[in-house]
């Protein structure tokens, strides 16, 4: 299932994001849960794998700024539920990162890893500018299919 979940003034989300249901933008017939985030310039599809991660997926022709970054991780951390988790950031696409956003990549507290995947070489650098900014008790590596991130991601799984 996939919920429409609308941004605060303060970039919180609503207590109860599974108020407002809507067709899922990114096809998931394995999500568990998941979030569309409208409440900011463009949508960033945040939903939870039967595999235990959390797939990230950042608007395509986008930068990605902070406020984009905070809604995102406030998603993430609601489908974490406490736990730290593994997650797959889609980053295909997307024109740039700004400094603040990659600073609330590098300082999240619900991952236990991150699989950045991207197609083009402008998506690896990106990745890169990412990979470089990470702290070192956070795993971090660039693929180029989905697949292969999930299955590196799956050694970080909890069953917390």
């Amino acid at each position: 299932m996939t919920v429409q979940a609308l941004a605060a003034p303060d970039e919180r989300l609503p207590e109860d994001p599974t108020a407002t249901a809507a067709p899922a933008p990114f096809p998931a017939p394995d999500a568990a849960a998941g979030a569309v985030m409208t409440g900011v310039p463009a949508p960033i599809g945040v939903r939870a794998l039967e595999s235990g991660v959390i797939q990230v997926t950042l608007p395509a022709n986008e930068e990605i700024g902070s406020a984009e970054a905070r809604v995102a991780g406030a998603a993430v951390r609601a489908l974490a539920d406490g736990r730290r988790v593994p997650v797959m950031l889609v980053i295909s696409g997307v024109v740039g990162v700004s400094v603040d956003a990659r600073q609330v990549y590098v300082s999240s507290i619900a991952a236990s890893a991150f699989a950045l995947v991207g197609e083009s070489p402008v998506d690896r650098v990106i990745a890169h500018y990412l990979l470089r900014s990470r702290t070192k008790a956070i795993p971090a590596q660039f693929f180029t299919s989905e697949a292969e991130a999930v299955e590196w991601l799956g050694q970080y799984t909890s069953e917390d």
